[in-house]
């Protein structure tokens, strides 16, 4: 992910309202009467409507709500991979094994092979009954041979849909991770938004506690 997901820790921050505040040590210029120091007057600071701190409580509460439902999807998706984990670890003892099977099949094959080559070169030389018995066992091991085929065939189909569900279900969990790291990002920019608008900015206090005591009655 391009960031990190860190719990939310906002809250308003209380501005001071502006005031005028007297200088206890102002002093009196006995020749012109005129005051040394004169009374300060401090800028009075813009205060929010009451639908623009609305507006911005509404959004910090919903970006809590998102945070909190995005910590449930890391978790989904941090079991989910812990499970593929897991499974990866069956499908490659099952490739592990089929793969025997093939290179066993295969051996087998170049056996038989080597085994018609030899008969088919000794079979003039050889006592009928010799001869008899001997193509017998070919043939008995050519069936056999011909079964062992058919297993690795069916271990080979049956590894086959395991693999593909595993398959799937990597690319499952890949686009969940992808619209997990989506709803993050915008989780993130709606937070910056709320930053750029509402955090440090002065408002009423009073405006606060009736937004509040709205939310609870409509809450009820």
């Amino acid at each position: 992910m391009k960031r990190i997901l860190l719990p939310l820790a906002l809250v308003f921050a209380f501005s001071a309202q502006a005031q005028v505040v007297n200088n206890p040590k102002a002093k009196v210029d006995p020749k012109n009467n005129k005051v040394s120091n004169p009374v300060v007057e401090k800028p009075r600071p813009k205060l929010m409507t009451r639908d623009e701190l609305r507006a911005c409580m509404d959004q910090q509460e919903a970006n809590g709500k998102e945070a909190e439902a995005i910590k449930v999807d890391q978790a989904s998706y941090k079991a989910n991979a812990e499970k593929l984990k897991a499974e990866k670890a069956i499908i490659e003892t099952g490739e592990a094994a089929l793969a025997k099977q093939i290179n066993e099949v295969k051996a087998e094959k170049e056996a038989i092979l080597k085994t018609h080559e030899t008969l088919t070169a000794e079979a003039p030389k050889l006592e009928k009954a010799d001869l008899k018995a001997r193509n017998e066992a070919y043939v008995a091991r050519t069936t056999a041979f011909g079964t062992m085929v058919e297993t690795v065939k069916a271990a080979d189909a049956e590894q086959g849909v395991k693999r593909k569900a595993f398959s799937d279900k990597v690319d499952a969990l890949d686009a969940q991770f992808k619209a997990l790291e989506e709803r993050t990002e915008k989780h993130f920019d709606a937070n910056d938004k709320w930053k750029a608008e509402c955090q440090n900015k002065a408002y009423d206090e009073n405006d606060e506690k009736a937004i509040r005591k709205e939310k609870a009655a409509a809450a009820k």
